[in-house]
């Protein structure tokens, strides 16, 4: 198991309520059924609006979800490489929050 995908399990691990499962037969964490954070390509992925979205999309590196690869991204995920495994945590609150 890579340092990331260690890092995405604990920080999903912590969010009361949160409860793993799959999207699109990756691996994400559901807050009443619906998911908010998701694991793909070593890289963590989250669902956010607002100013979450934009300061996530001013990353380096950050790009919107495509989970097929066929250049139909989801516009309401971003995905993050793990150079930003220090803010992991703070994106994954706010997308929680916005199923909360």
């Amino acid at each position: 198991m890579s340092a990331a995908e260690k890092l995405y399990l604990e920080i999903g691990n912590n969010i009361p309520n949160a409860v793993q499962s799959q999207m699109f037969g990756k691996p994400c964490f559901k807050l009443n059924g619906k998911a908010f954070i998701c694991f793909f390509q070593n890289e963590m992925v989250f669902k956010l609006d607002g100013a979450a979205h934009t300061n996530a999309m001013l990353l380096e590196g950050a790009q919107l979800f495509d989970p097929s690869g066929k250049k139909r991204p989801m516009k309401a995920w971003v995905q993050l490489p793990f150079q930003h495994a220090s803010v992991w945590a703070i994106f994954a609150k706010n997308a929680a929050e916005l199923i909360n």
